[in-house]
């Protein structure tokens, strides 16, 4: 019944290919010379089919579990170096008619006050947003066609694009919203999205429709078969995820990479980013309650087994994390963090207890950007607030083709350092400049193309001079 190629979401997502794979993923946890051999063809950066990724992620023997984090962690550094996206999420509303029994937006929740941002709170939003130094956005809304119709979101997004404070642009938007048609989504890709993301949290069905019992995220195929109408819509940057702890986090790690090989045949193109969040406390939401929470070090192996498994596709961690989570999981695969986040509506201007009464979820880094910044560079890493590939159409299968060549080295370094040197002047505290600046010397003579790094150099004096905006 499996079948990559299939539109229908139980067919590339077998419940019984999945239930196959764990018990040979099980049976083969010891074999050495197998586990091996995965190992060395993980090498070649090509990715792991699900089977040979769940034989990785069972694997129960010592060595071999080290050589899978070392594995990791070399092509995190192969393809991506040591850059690391910034962005940060913006709650727009928390109107919601879905029953999701994880999340306190859902409709039964009484004691969570409502609220919907205007388009002057968004202004607003924004703003502060753009006076953090930020350039990159993940727009959150709950589900309400009465409350957030699709034309509010095209307007937020349409407000968002033309707002420009002192230095401050929003240079790509994202998009998080419920599954729906494929004209609303020709709608977004018209807006200039960057990327659309949507969560399956779980991809056992009847897990999922008991974790969503009232509703229209309750339609599991609907939910599931949404990045197929999205990709159809021309949208050609998809980012996946679940949420690890509503079910087991075996099945939902081979159901995920299920879907990214479905992308991958169907579409021709796989996800452009996963997402990676694991249960928080919420109103009315407690961890206990989910049995299946995952720990600390299973965490950091499903992470460092989907780079390998998907060398290509950006892994994102959000502030849901603490800083002693991401600094191990950065090494191990994380291409892509937020900073400085609110997860309630609101919360970026304001700071009046309604609005964290607003929040989705409990964060666990608290931290400013500024010092997320720091301490990103602090441990040899360059933030990077770049927008470039979106922007230069270098999306879908024309990013993945750069990447798979290497290639995309001579325009992600320099735009990185770039983009970086634009957040010193503009927005850092002197510590996190001194200590910046430093970093772009050491930094732009590994770019690889000799005209690219002298083009870069020049760019950078400009940008100290005022100038900004550059990209290649």
């Amino acid at each position: 019944m499996y079948n990559p190629l299939s539109k229908k979401a139980t067919e590339f997502i077998s419940n019984e290919e999945i239930l196959e794979t764990i018990e040979y993923a099980q049976k083969n946890k010891r074999n050495a010379p197998l586990i091996n051999s995965l190992i060395e063809k993980a090498k070649e950066c090509k990715g792991l089919s699900h089977r040979e990724a769940a034989v990785l992620l069972e694997c129960q023997l010592p060595d071999q579990n080290e050589e899978v984090l070392k594995l990791a962690s070399k092509i995190k550094e192969q393809i991506y170096g040591n850059r690391i996206v910034l962005f940060a999420p913006l709650y727009l509303s928390n109107y919601c008619i879905n029953g999701c029994v994880y999340c306190p937006y859902h409709r039964q929740n009484k004691n969570i006050p409502r609220k919907k941002l205007s388009q002057e709170e968004i202004t607003r939003e924004v703003i502060a947003l753009q006076d953090m130094g930020h350039k990159r956005l993940a727009l959150e809304a709950g589900e309400d066609p009465a409350n957030n119709p699709i034309e509010y979101i095209l307007e937020s997004i349409e407000t968002i694009y033309n707002i420009k404070h002192k230095n401050g642009a929003i240079r790509r938007v994202n998009v998080n919203i419920a599954a729906t048609t494929v004209e609303d989504y020709r709608k977004l890709k018209n807006a200039g999205i960057g990327t659309y993301i949507l969560f399956q949290e779980t991809y056992h069905k009847q897990r999922y429709e008991s974790l969503h019992p009232t509703g229209p995220k309750h339609n599991y195929e609907y939910h599931t078969e949404a990045m197929d109408r999205a990709m159809e819509a021309g949208i050609d940057d998809v980012g996946l995820g679940v949420l690890f702890g509503l079910n087991m986090y075996r099945y939902d790690f081979i159901g995920l990479l299920m879907h990214a090989e479905h992308l991958e045949s169907s579409m021709g193109v796989g996800p452009h980013t996963i997402s990676v969040p694991r249960i928080r406390p919420a109103d009315d939401i407690q961890v206990e309650d989910y049995k299946d929470a995952v720990t600390d070090d299973i965490f950091a192996k499903i992470v460092a087994v989907l780079r390998i498994a998907v060398p290509y596709t950006g892994l994102i961690i959000s502030t849901r994390e603490s800083q002693r989570v991401r600094e191990k999981l950065l090494d191990l695969g994380v291409s892509q963090i937020s900073g400085g986040s609110k997860t309630s509506v609101g919360g970026y201007a304001n700071s009046e207890p309604l609005d964290e009464e607003t929040a989705q979820f409990d964060i666990n880094d608290h931290r400013t950007l500024d010092e997320i910044v720091d301490w990103l560079l602090g441990l040899g890493y360059i933030p990077r607030f770049c927008t470039a590939c979106y922007r230069e159409g270098r999306t879908g299968d024309r990013f993945m083709s750069l990447a798979k060549t290497g290639q995309i080295a001579n325009c992600c370094h320099p735009n990185a350092l770039m983009t970086l040197k634009e957040y010193l002047e503009d927005y850092a505290s002197s510590q996190t400049k001194e200590r910046g600046d430093k970093v772009i010397k050491q930094q732009i003579v590994l770019i690889p193309n000799k005209k690219v790094r002298s083009l870069a150099a020049h760019h950078l004096a400009e940008i100290s001079e005022g100038s900004r905006d550059f990209r290649f």
